[in-house]
């Protein structure tokens, strides 16, 4: 084994519906949209990442932005593995090497996931030269990644909300007790606000504005302490078809995300509702934890908490919570033997 190790890199991947991270040598070397534009005739991806994401809603015809996974599984594998290809190889440390070494990697995916989409994943990591794949679930990750002892007999709620799945789980013993995922997350937040300006304003936005409408003065409630101010938003008006701005307060915001936020809050009881009295006990305690990117929803953990009358914690640095996790797990690969998926 030890010229194999010599030759072996280790890296932990957040492969996420709306970001791709990894992890090297305990830094975060990729943080990028998971987005690829392919060029339509000759077959070739042009752009990956951050490059790419500039041109979605602004491609010609012979230019495609493709997102290749959805609902936090691989929809387009071709796309998916060039695209971890061209993030694996952009790493400034394995760049330098003469010949690409093999890997080995931990990977999260999400609780709901089946056996086929499972196997998308892994064969994905081979074809990059995975020697050695681990899987792990992405609310394991993200409670390692906030620092909770996983392994402890105590009960932890973790509600993970990211690009294409809110995950949420009860974990105790280094396992998943009860474990919901809601295909409402990020994505649906940003198609409510699309839709909501084309009704309520006749503005017609694309995705990446809508994105940052959220991200600027995105909110789950109507009454927030410190209000972000009113935002100008361009777009094109679908009465005269020219192209026109309007101020958006987050009171419409949160008007327009307020259905799927209901859907979060009912899953989140249902998970409540079906954990074993004593780990309930626990999490009376110790509270809900939010992880991912639709975390950071201006006063989504206050909402949560009048809902469910339990103290909720944001994890700091939200976005990056489960691939940290996924980094702790890569280093101590032994310890978390039982919850890796070979």
């Amino acid at each position: 084994m030890g010229f194999f190790d010599f030759l072996t890199e280790e890296i932990a991947m957040d492969l996420g519906t709306a970001n791709t991270l990894i992890i090297h040598n305990d830094k975060v070397v990729v943080d990028s949209p998971s987005i690829v534009a392919r060029d339509r005739i000759s077959g070739k991806i042009i752009a990956v990442g951050q490059q790419a994401n500039l041109m979605q809603g602004k491609t010609h015809e012979n230019i495609k932005t493709i997102r290749p996974l959805k609902d936090g599984v691989i929809a387009d594998f071709d796309a998916s593995e060039k695209m971890i290809n061209m993030f694996i190889k952009n790493i400034p440390a394995l760049r330098r090497k003469l010949f690409q070494p093999g890997l080995r990697m931990v990977i999260c995916i999400p609780s709901g996931i089946t056996e086929v989409e499972m196997r998308a994943v892994k064969e994905s990591a081979e074809r990059v030269n995975g020697k050695e794949v681990y899987l792990i679930h992405e609310p394991m990750a993200a409670a390692i990644g906030i620092g909770i002892d996983i392994m402890e007999p105590k009960g932890n709620m973790i509600v993970d909300i990211g690009g294409g799945t809110t995950e949420i789980a009860v974990i105790a013993l280094g396992g998943i007790v009860c474990d919901k995922s809601v295909k409402i997350a990020g994505d649906v937040f940003t198609n409510d606000i699309v839709y909501y300006m084309r009704t309520q304003h006749n503005l017609y936005v694309g995705e990446s504005t809508a994105e940052n409408i959220k991200i600027q003065i995105g909110s789950a409630t109507e009454d927030l302490e410190t209000p972000p101010e009113e935002m100008s938003v361009q777009g094109r008006d679908l009465l005269t078809g020219k192209p026109k701005q309007v101020h958006v307060s987050y009171r419409e915001i949160a008007k327009a995300l307020d259905k799927s936020i209901l859907r979060i809050e009912d899953a989140v009881m249902e998970t409540l509702s079906q954990t074993p009295p004593e780990l309930a006990a626990d999490i009376y305690n110790t509270g809900i934890y939010l992880a991912g990117g639709g975390s950071m929803l201006r006063g989504l953990d206050k909402r949560l908490s009048q809902k469910t009358d339990l103290p909720v914690y944001i994890a700091e640095d939200p976005l990056r919570a489960v691939v940290r996790g996924t980094g702790i797990a890569l280093k101590n690969i032994s310890r978390f033997k039982s919850i890796l998926v070979r």
